[in-house]
């Protein structure tokens, strides 16, 4: 319903196939499959991972068909899979500077410069670690609106703290910062420390679960009264998160976060105890804390600390999050808004952005090898020779090295050109760096042409369609629901005849 998608998302395309018979249904998602595993490991390269599926498929299905155990098949796969995966890793070499990350993100988004250079902006920006988000703008341009600092969703708890009219923001310059586990409703216990910031002549942040009635209403009327310069803001998150993103502040800013559950009263608080920075500014929504006092070892160890938990976590919605906190302390946060004129527009170029960012994430992990499916086409040359335990291992191996062939063979016909005859003549030159330029119909040096692909999106393409595809050939039954064979009940009539002399 609505407007119909563009899209060049191989994962966005499989998503909308259903057919119409059960059993050919159930192949159908299992392909499926292979391009969401490739979106969720890679975020690319899902269209990769859906050819190479059908070219293991197809060729392992009439090897089966005659008379070849399909066990054995699957097993010569998987050794030339990891045999295709090393020579990949060897061959590949790592992104360097902001113009190869700009022209991983080009070639991910169909060659659009602007896309590229765009995100390479936002790395450079907010560093390898920092979040980079994409959302729908209302105009028509690209936009990157980068958050230096960190920031959390929470704005200041009353708007008398505001202290630039205009902007209806607060703006403290290098303010004290107090970290506060629980919600404060009298200020009784808060009156030394109070009167040691007045002292200081230096602005005041406080951040606790809550500052209720007469607290809140205290702070209110010596800010009106011009004796303390404050502002209040409830503490990001709930529960377990909200005392870890409390403790990630306090490391940020080299305070400590006061909790009654490590003995630290709010009566014994120092002026030493308190964080610093140089800059705070809250508005209605959120609070940006800019240039943290936090010592660079100790912001270094507590990200290695999230990073570990990163590595531990089952859960997609904890690991967003550890990432989001990692962020926040490692890098900033960057917003690339994608314009357009119409809102089809908009939500094709949305995804090629989406694409893209992974695509070039993906890059800075694991470094770059050549595009448009060379590097799997050259990767045959390390199954030369390769043989498996016995007959029917080797035909899976001789698959893989055919499947890998495939990619290749398809951008090469999508540009009008005969797939096999490009794929010999690349074979015959023996140069690894040498592909076809599909863009330009030349035979060129395409690393030096920027046509570049994430080595990891390559290989999570080959190995989650190797994957899938092993299942097909070794599954011997499938099985559905069965169809209700009841008839559907007739319409009802117009009129209900036969009631008349009835009184209601």
């Amino acid at each position: 319903f609505g407007a119909p998608r563009i899209t060049k998302d191989g994962v966005t395309v499989a998503k909308e196939i259903e057919l119409k018979d059960k059993f050919e249904n159930m192949g159908a998602q299992m392909l499926r499959e292979v391009a969401s595993k490739a979106n969720d490991a890679a975020g690319d390269g899902t269209t990769t991972a859906t050819v190479l599926a059908q070219a293991i498929v197809r060729e392992g299905m009439t090897s089966v068909a005659a008379g070849m155990n399909p066990m054995d098949l699957k097993r010569g796969i998987d050794i030339a899979v990891l045999k295709v995966v090393e020579n990949l890793k060897a061959r590949s070499t790592p992104v360097t500077g902001s113009s190869e990350i700009a022209q991983v993100g080009i070639i991910s988004a169909n060659g659009d410069v602007e896309v590229g250079e765009k995100i390479a902006q936002a790395m450079e920006k907010v560093g390898k670690e920092g979040v980079i988000t994409v959302e729908e703008a209302k105009g028509l341009e690209f936009e990157l609106d980068v958050v230096e600092g960190m920031q959390f969703d929470r704005g200041y708890l009353s708007p008398y703290f505001i202290t630039n009219p205009e902007k209806m923001t607060v703006e403290l310059e290098n303010p004290y910062i107090l970290i506060h586990e629980k919600k404060l409703s009298s200020l009784q216990a808060m009156l030394p420390i109070l009167e040691a910031v007045v002292q200081s002549g230096r602005p005041l942040l406080i951040i606790a679960e809550d500052i209720e009635g007469e607290a809140l209403a205290t702070l209110v009327v010596n800010k009106l009264r011009g004796g303390l310069k404050i502002a209040a803001v409830k503490a990001p998150g709930f529960g377990d998160r909200r005392k870890a993103m409390l403790g990630d502040i306090a490391t940020l800013t080299a305070g400590e976060m006061i909790s009654e559950d490590l003995g630290i009263k709010l009566e014994t608080v120092t002026l030493a105890m308190l964080g610093q920075a140089k800059k705070v500014t809250i508005d209605k929504d959120n609070t940006t804390i800019v240039d943290g006092a936090g010592s660079a070892d100790e912001i270094k160890g507590r990200v290695e600390q999230i990073r570990a938990q990163i590595e531990v976590t089952t859960s997609d919605y904890d690991r967003e999050k550890l990432q989001e906190r990692l962020a926040k302390l490692a890098g900033g946060v960057a917003v690339i808004k994608v314009g357009g004129a119409t809102e089809v527009e908009v939500k094709e170029r949305k995804d090629r952005v989406d694409d893209a960012l992974h695509a070039t994430r993906a890059a800075v992990e694991e470094g770059i090898v050549p595009g448009g499916g060379t590097a799997l086409l050259y990767a045959t040359k390390a199954l030369e020779g390769l043989k498996g335990a016995n007959d029917d291992q080797t035909k899976g191996i001789d698959i893989v090295r055919r499947a890998i062939q495939a990619p290749l063979r398809q951008i090469a016909s999508n540009a009008g050109h005969d797939g096999a005859v490009v794929a010999g003549n690349l074979l015959r030159e023996n140069d690894e760096n040498q592909g076809f330029n599909a863009s330009t119909d030349v035979y060129e040096n395409l690393k030096a042409a920027g046509v570049i692909d994430p080595t990891k999106v390559v290989r999570t393409a080959l190995q989650d369609a190797a994957s899938v595809s092993g299942l097909l050939i070794t599954t011997e039954a499938a099985i559905s629901e069965r169809p209700d064979d009841k008839p559907a009940m007739p319409p009802m009539g117009g009129g209900m005849g036969g009631m008349g002399g009835m009184d209601f």
